[in-house]
């Protein structure tokens, strides 16, 4: 079974670090470990787990990909701990999230646990994380069918005239048809994103501060990213960078379009971005640090005459990283950052996320979801790759 699998893993993570055992909470590692996102409480020992539900027993009982005996129904973390771990433990430590445990929890996380002392587990179960299985590409690739099905909306639906906010609606309901779950997970706390980012002319350059990306502007000082109620002119180039979440895994693309026609300039300046995006992806190969990965698209970007406007933006620093993890969480380690350490391996997922921004001038970005394997990269976002101008009612592709 390939849940019990991998808490055979983490128990091994478990042992190798000297820890009494792990107490998970969080829903994407829930879901991770059993099959289910119910409220629960995951216990994990060196030799035994159980999980505890807290509330939609009925669900988990259904969804659970453990055995009958390993679920239980219990609320109260008190008697959680009392049954897996006896006694005060003095002396043990007890690995959790705490990367997402609130101070306010840990304090009755503490008094549970009594003498034993919470370390940090999340760094071991990101790791474990970052390698996909192969139904976690199987899901991974639904998801990426799901974004297509936005795409395909895109060409249909956008004109000059229409908002933002209204193609954004046209693509979130077609991606919501597709089987996209209308949410998308990120293990950063008081993280502030709408539906995912939308920008087009002059907005293409209003970058918030929530992320290093393109954000789009969004309705207000609330939630100051994703698609506004600009109206969209002839000429304007539009990017789109809404996500979907399938099974639980996120797919994450970007694509350019242009409304009516591409301004001058733009078809040239997008084939020298696409064309860093397809070397580095050519590239790409375990064993390579994501530090190389990065320093690979620089240099191919200034080897084409990039170097003022690869990853620049206008009111903040250039982005420090050219791709990030995907699974059950949008942005997931590895980061392929300037100057990273981490050792790409097979199995990963990656996003490819690069955009150029000239001085004064045009704003581009292209992103793919790619899976890493031993005989190379496969792509899994099926999107075209163009620069398209759509022009009303048929979509043409430059």
């Amino acid at each position: 079974m390939p849940f019990e699998n991998r808490i055979k893993h983490l128990q091994g993570s478990i042992r190798q670090r000297g820890l009494a055992g792990a107490v998970l909470f969080y829903s994407r590692d829930i879901l991770y470990y059993t099959g289910t996102a119910q409220p629960s409480y995951l216990v994990v020992l060196p030799e035994d787990y159980m999980l505890f539900v807290r509330r939609g027993f009925a669900f988990a009982e259904k969804e659970c990909g453990l055995a009958p005996g390993r679920i239980a129904a219990e609320s109260r973390l008190e008697t959680v701990t009392r049954r897996m771990f006896p006694g005060n433990g003095a002396g043990q430590r007890v690995g959790t999230e705490l990367d997402v445990l609130t101070i306010a929890q840990s304090f009755v996380w503490q008094r549970a646990l009594g003498d034993r002392k919470l370390v940090n587990l999340s760094g071991d179960i990101l790791a474990q994380r970052m390698i996909k299985d192969a139904t976690e590409i199987e899901s991974l690739k639904k998801s990426c069918a799901a974004v297509h099905a936005g795409h395909l909306r895109i060409v249909a639906q956008l004109r000059a005239g229409m908002s933002e906010l209204a193609l954004s609606a046209e693509i979130e309901h077609a991606q919501r048809l597709a089987g996209h779950e209308g949410a998308f997970f990120m293990r950063q706390h008081d993280f502030v994103m709408s539906r995912g980012p939308l920008a087009s002319g002059p907005n293409l350059r209003r970058t918030s501060g929530t992320i290093y990306t393109i954000t789009g502007t969004g309705l207000s000082s609330a939630v100051p990213a994703g698609p506004s109620r600009r109206i969209i002119e002839a000429g304007d180039l539009v990017m789109v960078d809404i996500p979907t979440c399938v099974d639980g895994y996120h797919a994450d693309q970007s694509r350019t379009y242009a409304a009516g026609h591409a301004p001058a300039g733009a078809v040239a300046l997008y084939t020298r971005l696409r064309e860093t995006a397809d070397y580095l992806i050519d590239h790409l190969r375990p064993g390579m640090t994501t530090g190389e990965a990065f320093a690979l698209a620089l240099e191919h970007a200034t080897a084409l005459g990039l170097e003022e406007s690869f990853l620049g933006f206008e009111a903040q620093a250039p982005s420090h990283f050219i791709g990030h993890g995907v699974g059950l969480e949008i942005n997931e380690p590895p980061l392929l950052a300037r100057n990273g350490k981490e050792p790409l391996m097979s199995g990963m997922v990656l996003a490819i996320e690069l955009h150029v921004m000239q001085p004064g001038g045009l704003t581009l970005k292209l992103e793919d979801t790619v899976h890493l394997t031993d005989d190379g990269v496969e792509l899994l976002t099926v999107s075209p790759r163009a620069l398209i101008v759509v022009q009303g009612d048929p979509g043409s592709e430059s």
